[in-house]
Order: structure tokens, then sequence, then C-alpha cells
């Protein structure tokens, strides 16, 4: 199934949080046709997440470093499911911290459910969100280009990964960069056999730490 079909499907998540958030979350997501499949406190996450198998583990990283820990053990542990995490106030460290731990995703402030909702079947169709304007601080945050590894791309794949980065579709970066979205898919899956990277959101992850958007 193509992205478009997987991000209009009902995706499902589980939520993994330490604090009071779970109603109010768990309540958001609902209203928004994404399928809970269950929430826990950051110990019980792997074994939840292999119990129900979701599209989407979305972390509240409010509660401690405990979630943090989190999101790097699910990375490594269960790497095809996506993680989009969340915080209460917008806070770039943790944003930072997140990324480098694994997260695909990540929304900061008070997020309306339906932001939520679709933030997490945009995350399960393969897309990577981030808050208005966070993907340039990410990418400011993370130093000086990788000049080796940038200049293996064309001026259009470097155009490409940073649209990538700022969180648009394929029809969104074909019309801003007058291309069909065919094209599009295809230099984003030549800049990955290029970079020997396996999806977009490894892809996000890569362009910010090496600073090539």
């Amino acid at each position: 199934m193509g992205g478009v079909g997987r991000m209009n499907a009902q995706a499902s998540a589980v939520l993994v949080t330490t604090t009071r958030a779970v109603p109010h979350v768990a309540t958001a997501l609902a209203c928004g046709g994404v399928v809970v499949a269950g929430s826990t406190d950051p110990a019980g996450a792997l074994p939840l997440v292999e119990e129900h198998h979701p599209h989407v583990v979305v972390v509240e990283l409010d509660g401690g470093p405990a979630a943090l820990d989190t999101v790097a053990e699910l990375a490594v542990a269960v790497p095809q499911v996506p993680l989009l995490t969340i915080t209460a106030v917008a806070d770039h460290a943790v944003a930072l911290a997140a990324v480098r731990a694994g997260a695909t995703s990540h929304l900061a402030g008070p997020v309306a459910p339906t932001e939520l909702a679709g933030a997490v079947r945009r995350t399960a169709a393969g897309e990577v969100v981030f808050s208005p304007g966070l993907a340039d601080v990410l990418l400011e945050e993370f130093g000086r280009p990788a000049a080796e590894r940038e200049r293996q791309l064309t001026e259009r794949e470097s155009d490409v990964v940073r649209l990538v980065v700022e969180g648009l579709t394929a029809r969104q970066i074909a019309s801003r960069l007058v291309l069909s979205p065919r094209t599009v898919e295809n230099h984003v899956q030549h800049v990955l056999r290029k970079l020997h990277l396996h999806s977009r959101a490894a892809l996000v992850r890569y362009a910010i730490e090496q600073g090539l958007a």
C-alpha cells in the first residue's frame, strides 16, 4: 500500500507516558480517528509494542529522562515502528535529544487533537513531522555540514532533502519544485541509495545530524 493509502487508513498507536496526560492524549488520538492499542509507562513500552504491533508509538517526554531512554530502546528493538515524541512546551534541547535517540517525528507545545492525530497518521505513512520551525532549529543545532557527503548529492537532490526534512509530502515538494510527484519519489529513492539509508525517517535523522539540509 502506498503512503497516501496508509495515511488515509486508520492508524493504531501505543502511548508511552509517566504523566497524567494519558486520558487527554488518548482522547485526542481517538477523536482524530487513531486507535489507541494501549498505554504504559516507559518500563512497559517494549512488551506492549511487541504485543500490539502498532503503526506508531507516541512517547510523551515530559515525565523525565526514562522516556528518552525508552525512545532509544524502541528505536533499536523495533526499528520498523516509527516513534512520535511529544512535549507540553517547546524545548529545542529535548527535541534534539529525541531525534538523536531515534524519534521519527516530534511535536511541541499545545497541540490540537486533529494535529496530533494527523501527525500519527503521517508518521505511520512514512513521513516525518515536526512542529513548525523546529526542523530549521534542529538543522542549525547539529553543527557544520558534512561537505564530503553533501557533494554526493545534486543540487536538485539537496533541494528535495531539505523539503523532506521540513515535513512536506511528495505532492507538496513536487508543487514547490515544479516536478511530478513520481520524479520527487525517484529523487528520494536515489538519495536513499546514495547514502545507504532505508527510509525517509532515516534520511531526515541523517540530514539533521550531518547538516545536509
